[in-house]
């Protein structure tokens, strides 16, 4: 019997943290995560920055000194959120030269205000991946209409991309459509196919978003379905004859990614969503408490079968008047509009930071 996390990154599955703070890398927890709890790579994005900064003095020091130089606002935050995520991705840099650049990544988001601009999050995502100046960091990029060219286009220019803010199988084949533009442009021009990209696909909001409007006998079972879905999928391009050209000349696959697996029903099992998606070739980002909630358990056997029944769920919840075409459309644009709350939120906490820490020099 072995712990249920070493389990499933002994089946092919990539289990990542959805967290990042100072305290976890200043207390040598992230690298306890690593050594005890199989996990090979981590995320972020303007929520959890917002609360780490929000809820902790760890970043004050680093606030006051920055403040001195003259930086505020997005300056300042992206010098923060840098210095951390650096230091995650040094942690995580053996798994990356062991598994030749499959695992061993962490996630870094453009800011959100630029979801509806492609250019202009070119440009972000370049900047902040020659700021990072680690081969194993992330861009994340939205997967919004918008957000598409600036995949296909930051692909082509070499910068390795997290597609966020994904909904549905539609949805992901846009992106993965996009990633494969970036990299067949990059074949065209005589350039190493070799960047690699994950598609983020958002699990538990489905069920939040219906939690109310459905029988009991289907709750929590949309997020699933739909995860399944883009799981056949993922599967059926993959393995396409323009997908193993591009193998071909060098490229590797995007990988899909689930996000948002916390369980939002208190009723239900917090592992609700790791079970379920439980498959190789992809990767789990979970919370804190969701990776310990696994950790706890120990598992053997085999990983279930991903993808059967999803159809027959999703014209259950059809029949039961839910149009998940429809809200797909509404829950990404939802989750644009609350990564930007969270964004002002920040905004607003690193000011105000800043402008304490700056009041005890200014009276001294």
């Amino acid at each position: 019997m072995i712990k249920a996390t070493q389990f499933l990154h002994d089946k092919g599955q990539s289990l990542w943290l959805d967290n990042i703070t100072r305290d976890l890398l200043d207390t040598g927890t992230l690298g306890r995560y690593i050594d005890e709890l199989s996990v090979t790579g981590l995320t972020s994005n303007p929520t959890i920055f917002d609360h780490a900064i929000k809820n902790s003095q760890a970043y004050d020091s680093a606030i006051s000194k920055k403040v001195k130089q003259g930086l505020s606002g997005e300056e300042l935050f992206f010098d923060l959120a840098l210095e951390d995520l650096t230091r995650a991705a040094d942690l995580f840099r053996p798994i990356y030269e062991r598994t030749s650049g499959v695992d061993g990544w962490v996630s870094l988001e453009v800011s959100p205000l630029l979801a509806h601009d492609s250019d202009r999050t070119l440009r972000a995502a370049q900047d902040l991946f020659a700021r990072a100046a680690r081969p194993n960091v992330f861009i994340k990029i939205p997967g919004t209409k918008e957000g598409l060219p600036a995949i296909e286009k930051a692909i082509a220019a070499g910068v390795p991309v997290n597609v966020t803010l994904l909904f549905s199988r539609e949805q992901y084949l846009a992106a993965a459509d996009a990633f494969m533009r970036g990299i067949e442009r990059r074949i065209q021009a005589g350039l190493n196919p070799q960047v690699a990209s994950v598609a983020s696909l958002f699990v538990s909001r489905w069920d939040a978003a219906v939690a109310n409007k459905v029988p009991e006998q289907l709750r929590n079972q949309l997020g699933i379905a739909i995860a399944q879905r883009a799981y056949k999928a993922s599967r059926d391009i993959t393995g396409s004859e323009r997908w193993r050209r591009a193998y071909n000349f060098g490229a590797r696959p995007q990988r899909l990614l689930w996000a948002s697996t916390g369980a939002k029903d208190p009723k239900a099992s917090p592992t609700l969503y790791v079970d379920a998606l439980a498959a190789p070739f992809t990767v789990n980002t979970m919370p804190e408490a969701t990776l310990k909630a696994l950790a706890d358990r120990t598992q053997t056997g085999e990983l279930p079968v991903v993808g059967g029944g999803c159809e027959e769920v999703l014209a259950r919840f059809a029949a039961a008047g839910i149009d998940v075409d429809a809200l797909a459309t509404q829950l990404q644009d939802e989750g644009a509009k609350s990564f930007v709350a969270s964004w002002n939120d920040l905004m607003a906490v690193i000011a105000s930071k800043s402008a304490a820490l700056a009041a005890p020099a200014l009276n001294a």
